[in-house]
């Protein structure tokens, strides 16, 4: 399976009727270029399970040379930001911390 495919089998996981009209997940560009992936994890089995920051790349500056990525989560949320080669691995990182142990 691809990640896109096992992220549409997340979501899919959590939609009960409800979840999916308040929450969701949303990937956007950036104008840095990059990808900004937000996914709303109120009401599903992630809400409050620990997640350890993940930080690639050089952000002394404020606006990091590619390679980079950002991932956190904050307030119930995961956020994923990286540059223009990331997107892939921002979603492998949640999806592969959605499914430890």
């Amino acid at each position: 399976m691809t990640t896109l495919t096992d992220l549409a089998t997340w979501f899919q996981q959590q939609c009960n009727g409800d979840w999916e009209h308040t929450q969701g997940i949303t990937i956007q560009s950036t104008d840095n270029p990059g990808w900004w992936v937000t996914i709303d994890l109120t009401g599903t089995a992630l809400e409050h399970k620990l997640f350890a920051p993940v930080v690639r790349g050089d952000f002394s500056g404020g606006d990091p040379p590619p390679p980079w990525l950002h991932c956190r989560v904050k307030d119930s949320v995961f956020h994923g930001a990286g540059d223009t080669q990331q997107l892939d691995e921002i979603l492998g990182i949640f999806l592969a911390w959605s499914q430890a142990g």
